[in-house]
């Protein structure tokens, strides 16, 4: 089920992270829907941030170029705002361990001077905050619900699940309603294919673009991947929703597959290309959390949401994406 677009025909929604890959999916569709969109982005080369981004509709969103750090444009951009889609943070866990103090300056002070803001000039915002399954860490039980153990196994992980309880408390105390989102793998258009800082998918795409191979840690591990626009349809869902507020949702993906074999369909549906089977570089295995795959049963039964785009539709959708503006991108 698609999201109701009138929820937000003529409000003003801001979007923190909003030149980024989710971000600026979501913009799209807000434009679409006659929203009046503020995207927040710093555009730190690291963070994925991108003007070619928005293109399509550059000349019908307000674009702020500042960062969720600085508590005084938040003060001032907040303010007015009827929606807030809280999707600005710090997301390479490898960059996490070798610089915890930025990951934390992101993922949780920021957060909470976001809510700050919020609860001094605008405590009626509706807020979103995109969480990752990164919280979890190392899965006792699959698939993983929501009522699984939170045991990061990096920093990013500690940090974002910071930035999930200031918005929980900050909703259960002085009734800013909010809710977070846990998404998994997301993957699609404009998702960042420079470097490994939000996805391997990505890298793998590039190389597969550039003719070389890619490689596949393991294999074995399983996986599961929300296309972009599935994931836009949840944060949509969750934000028109009076019932998702206070709670927190996993997001999830059609099939659960392992890295080989989406390798292998990445390469069946490019037409071609390698890759070669390594094992895990230490510094990735330290923090890696093996098998993972949701359960997001909840979000089905009180949204209505669950992924409609298929894993060889979505693939097949990105690589195209790709085949036309990977120089963008590189």
């Amino acid at each position: 089920m698609a999201a109701d677009g009138r929820v937000f025909e003529g409000k003003k929604v801001l979007v923190t992270g909003g030149l980024g890959f989710i971000g600026s999916n979501l913009a799209t569709r807000l434009v679409g829907f006659g929203a009046e969109v503020l995207l927040v982005d710093s555009l730190i080369p690291e963070y994925g941030g991108h003007l070619f981004n928005i293109q399509q509709v550059r000349e019908k969103v307000r674009v702020n170029i500042s960062d969720v750090r600085d508590e005084h444009s938040m003060r001032y951009l907040v303010q007015g705002e009827d929606f807030l889609f809280n999707l600005a943070g710090q997301t390479s866990h490898l960059d996490s361990m070798t610089d915890p103090y930025t990951d934390l300056e992101i993922n949780a002070r920021a957060q909470l001077s976001i809510l700050e803001c919020c609860r001094k000039y605008n405590p009626s915002l509706e807020i979103v905050f995109a969480s990752t399954r990164q919280i979890y860490g190392k899965p006792e039980y699959l698939p993983v619900n929501e009522s699984h153990p939170l045991r990061p196994v990096d920093v990013n992980g500690i940090n974002k699940m910071a930035g999930e309880c200031y918005h929980l408390l900050y909703h259960t105390v002085y009734g800013i309603r909010s809710c977070v989102l846990r998404l998994t793998n997301t993957y699609g258009p404009r998702m960042r294919v420079k470097d490994a800082r939000q996805t391997f998918l990505g890298v793998w795409i590039r190389q597969l673009m550039e003719n070389k191979p890619f490689e596949v840690w393991d294999g074995t591990q399983l996986r599961d991947f929300t296309y972009v626009d599935d994931a836009v349809d949840a944060l949509l869902m969750a934000a028109g929703n009076d019932h998702a507020g206070g709670h927190v949702f996993n997001l999830g993906g059609d099939c659960v597959i392992s890295l080989k074999d989406l390798a292998d369909l990445l390469i069946e549906i490019h037409g071609g290309g390698e890759y070669v089977l390594r094992s895990f570089p230490p510094n990735r295995k330290q923090i890696d959390i093996g098998n993972y795959y949701a359960d997001f049963s909840r979000i089905r039964d009180a949204l209505n949401w669950r992924p409609t785009i298929s894993l060889r539709e979505g693939l097949t959708r990105t690589l195209a994406f790709y085949r036309e503006h990977l120089s963008r991108y590189v």
